[in-house]
């Protein structure tokens, strides 16, 4: 998907929900956020992070290659930052499979480690998206309950999101798919490598959730803790479509839509949204320092080189 049909389509969105909701409901709720929850909510994507890396080094070894616990920290940290500020919200992973490659022997294995890690993590919030609405169905039940009137806005977010969905994979081909599916296997389904690919990703999900739920707390939500994580799940799970930048309009739209479906405050639910996508923006900044203390160690002719190669990686859009 084009860069420009990206920001349309993220425009798209946010133009939706100040025509369709509360704007200045929602202002309100974020004019005087509760510091406290907010630190714990920065506080809790450290771990995130950490394990993520580690889950990303745990899968290049089962691929073959080699890669210290350090670097990739500091390499997640750089993509968690890129991808807050490039289209599609994937241009980061992309740099750093790209950069990791870049001393490997094979640079398609690199390429593939990213993909299976961020897939590993997809697959735990999917599980317990799942388990949540299995067995607190607030959104399934309210929804069916719920008046169709009123909830314009909400529809036409959906489809607007399926159709860039849509868009999105178009070109994707069960070859494309079977290209990395040996590494799959190797390195989500090997033995003893499962049980530790999952437990991780459980583990990063739930602070993805806590987060969130921490942000909700901050705005002064009432909702009880079941329903909340319930809630939660499916409007990360809305992140990953690559449709714009940083997940902003997405993620609100997805939160107005779930909110309104289980029959609360659309703009409650994009108020929280708007404080989570903050919240992992500025837990993202390391990333910015990392990359500025790179750059000073690094001589000027490696710098346009790395750059140029960079861009070409992430025009890929891979």
């Amino acid at each position: 998907m084009h860069t420009g049909l990206r920001l349309a389509f993220m425009a798209l969105c946010l133009g939706i929900m100040a025509y369709t909701l509360d704007i200045s409901h929602i202002r309100q709720s974020l004019s005087a956020p509760s510091p406290g929850w907010l630190l714990l909510a920065l506080l809790l994507t450290l771990p995130q992070v950490f394990l993520s890396a580690w889950r990303w080094q745990l899968t290049t070894h089962a691929l073959g290659l080699s890669l210290s616990l350090r670097r990739a920290v500091s390499e997640y940290y750089i993509a968690t930052f890129l991808n807050q500020l490039l289209p599609g919200g994937v241009g980061g992973d992309v740099a750093r499979a790209w950069r990791h490659g870049h001393r490997q022997a094979s640079r398609t294995r690199a390429f593939h480690a990213v993909m299976i890690e961020r897939a590993s993590g997809q697959l735990a919030l999917l599980l317990i998206a799942g388990i949540m609405l299995a067995t607190h169905p607030v959104v399934l039940t309210s929804f069916h309950r719920s008046e169709p009137s009123g909830t314009t806005g909400q529809i036409l977010l959906a489809v607007l999101a399926g159709i860039g969905s849509l868009l999105l994979f178009r070109t994707s081909t069960r070859k494309a798919l079977a290209r990395f599916g040996h590494h799959i296997a190797l390195s989500l389904c090997g033995s003893h490598l499962w049980i530790k690919q999952l437990s991780g990703s459980l583990v990063i999900v739930a602070t993805y959730i806590g987060a969130y739920a921490c942000c909700a707390r901050a705005l002064g939500s009432t909702l009880d803790s079941l329903t909340l994580l319930a809630l939660i799940p499916p409007v990360l799970m809305a992140m990953a479509l690559p449709l714009s930048i940083g997940g902003w309009g997405v993620r609100e739209g997805a939160a107005a839509l779930i909110w309104a479906s289980a029959g609360l405050s659309s703009s409650e639910g994009v108020a929280i949204s708007v404080a989570y996508g903050a919240t992992v923006l500025v837990s993202s900044l390391p990333g910015a320092i990392v990359m500025l203390m790179r750059r000073q160690n690094t001589p000027p002719h490696q710098q346009t080189s790395s750059h140029r190669a960079g861009e070409a990686a992430v025009e890929q859009d891979i």
